[in-house]
Formats: C-alpha cells, sequence, structure tokens
C-alpha cells in the first residue's frame, strides 16, 4: 500500500471519531459520558509500504511555550511515548477541565512521569503565543520538563493537527477543535485515542504500558 495510504488508514481509525467529538460540545457536563472510556488497542502497519513517520508527521517548525522552533517529528515526536491534546487559553470550560486532567494523569504515572511527554496544541494560534502559553502552564500548574505547549503560525498547526486526524483550524472558533486525547509509542507505531473523561489512573496505565519494552507487553 503506497505513502500516504497505509499510516493514513492505520492512524485516521485510531483518530477518526476525534475529530467528530469537536469543542462545540464543550461544557462542563460533557465529562459525563454514558460510555465506559475503553479505547481500542490499534496499531499501524509495519510492512514495507509503511511510510516514513517523519515524513508523514512532517517536520513543521513550531513554536514551544519558551519560544524556542520546534520541527514536529524530529524534535517533538521522535522515539517518544506521547499524549496529546489541543486546547486555547481562553477557553473556560473543557479546556482548564482537560488540563486538570492530564495533571492528575502526570501524578498518577509517579516515578514514570518522565518518560511520558505531554503535548498540547493549540487551536488559536493568533491569541496563544508562547509567552501566554507560558502563562497558562504556570496558572495551571504543568510547567514542567516534559509538558511542550506548542504554538506557530496558522497554516503549520493547521498541517500537524490534519496529519493527527483532528479539524483544521477554524478562523473565527478556535473552539471548533477535537477534545480527544491521542496517546503514541512513536517508536513502535503504536497509536490509541482516549476520551478525555477517562480515568487519571486507567490513562496513566496505559501510558505505563507503552512505555515498556515491546517483548514485555
Amino acid at each position: 500500500m503506497t505513502i500516504p495510504r497505509l499510516l493514513a488508514l492505520a492512524l485516521g481509525a485510531v483518530l477518526l471519531s476525534a475529530a467528530a467529538l469537536a469543542h462545540q460540545e464543550h461544557s462542563g457536563d460533557q465529562f459525563a459520558s454514558e460510555r465506559p472510556a475503553q479505547p481500542p488497542l490499534i496499531r499501524s502497519g509495519k510492512d514495507k509500504g509503511t511510510p516514513d513517520a517523519r515524513s508523514y508527521f512532517t517536520d513543521t517548525l513550531l513554536l514551544d511555550q519558551n519560544g524556542r522552533q520546534l520541527r514536529f517529528y524530529s524534535d517533538v515526536l521522535r522515539n517518544r511515548v506521547v499524549l496529546l491534546n489541543v486546547i486555547y487559553t481562553k477557553c473556560e470550560d473543557a479546556c482548564p477541565l482537560i488540563t486538570s486532567r492530564l495533571k492528575e494523569v502526570r501524578h498518577a504515572l509517579g516515578s514514570q512521569a518522565n518518560n511520558v511527554y505531554f503535548i498540547t496544541l493549540t487551536s488559536d494560534p493568533k491569541n496563544d503565543t508562547p509567552e501566554v502559553l507560558k502563562a497558562y502552564a504556570r496558572e495551571h500548574g504543568v510547567d514542567k520538563r516534559n509538558w511542550i505547549f506548542l504554538t506557530g503560525g496558522e497554516e503549520q498547526l493547521a498541517v500537524v493537527l490534519s496529519r493527527l486526524g483532528m479539524p483544521a483550524l477554524h478562523p473565527r472558533s478556535p473552539q471548533e477543535h477535537a477534545t480527544m486525547l491521542i496517546a503514541g509509542d512513536v517508536a513502535n507505531r503504536h497509536w490509541t485515542k482516549i476520551r478525555p473523561d477517562a480515568e487519571p489512573k486507567a490513562i496513566a496505565q496505559h501510558l505505563q504500558l507503552m512505555t515498556m519494552p515491546v517483548a514485555g507487553r
């Protein structure tokens, strides 16, 4: 199967419903799920037709909360276990709740916390400059070494979000973004969608499993 179809199919199967759960549903009771948060475990293909991960995810240049220019695949994703989400700092409902939940996940990871990178992308790059993201991280107590907040140009963020199976940036409505969490063992091409209302301990256990050698899983 040719580039980018194989990885697109595998990743798309994992992330397709993330686009459906857009931020237009943002409300405090969004977390009152009627279904158990048990995301399916879906692996991408590893045969000769699998496209190079750097080519698929791209090395789009973005800015972190410290103003550093980072390449999305090479500097942010490569060889890491990651948990990605999308927010915008002017959000007053679901975004702070999700950030708080992820803070609980990090705490639940215990000694494994430094083995997982939390990647938060903004859907409102016009407002969310590195300085604004830095202040948001401090305000919420998540200004940590392995918690990366990303912003940049609208076109650059649109490329990155599209490769993650998320909606493109909406010029008038930054709240139009997916609230699903995306967990990935990048080196082993293992990606999973996770509902934002999943229990922090359950998310942490899933991430801990991803940090283990493949043979031990």
